[in-house]
């Protein structure tokens, strides 16, 4: 994800305040939870508490880390960079992006295919359906043809 963002740093208002929630946002991460980000932006303010940075600081990285739970839209741009560069991996080459979805399945490896593609199938799905993957324009030129052609050849597979 820096290196994704790193080429667009100058576009982004606070890079420090995007930065630690890239370092942040998995920080927890385990696949039956559904509050890793809660518990990942938990961690992050009680670190940036102890390294003594202002609360109104701490609250911006807390809700960009929350933001990655749903990937909606938002109003503040530094978050739509964020959720870009988590989801740029979309849109990478072929290889890359099969590379991916092996790691994926070896995470999810608890659940048996009977659950998991149709799991899967939905997910990718609810990308295609979206007017648009990615929320800047930055990120729309880069990937979204690949990231919806690759997400297409992934359902297939699943099938």
């Amino acid at each position: 994800m820096f290196s994704e963002l790193d080429d667009i740093k100058n576009n982004i208002e606070n890079f420090e305040a995007v930065s630690f929630a890239v370092f942040y946002h998995d920080v927890i991460y385990n696949v039956v939870s559904k509050s890793n980000e809660e518990k990942s932006a938990e961690v992050a303010r009680k670190n940036l508490q102890k390294l003594g940075f202002d609360s109104t600081f701490i609250q911006k990285v807390s809700d960009q880390i929350i933001a990655t739970k749903f990937h909606k839209q938002s109003d503040d741009n530094d978050i739509n960079y964020l959720l870009d560069a988590d989801l740029s991996i979309l849109g990478s080459e072929s290889e890359k992006y099969v590379s991916y979805t092996q790691k994926i399945r070896k995470e999810y490896s608890i659940y048996p295919d009977l659950l998991y593609k149709p799991g899967r199938k939905k997910v990718l799905e609810h990308f295609l359906k979206s007017e648009s993957i990615f929320k800047t324009e930055y990120f729309k030129e880069k990937y979204e043809l690949r990231a919806r052609k690759n997400i297409l050849s992934e359902i297939e597979s699943l099938s």
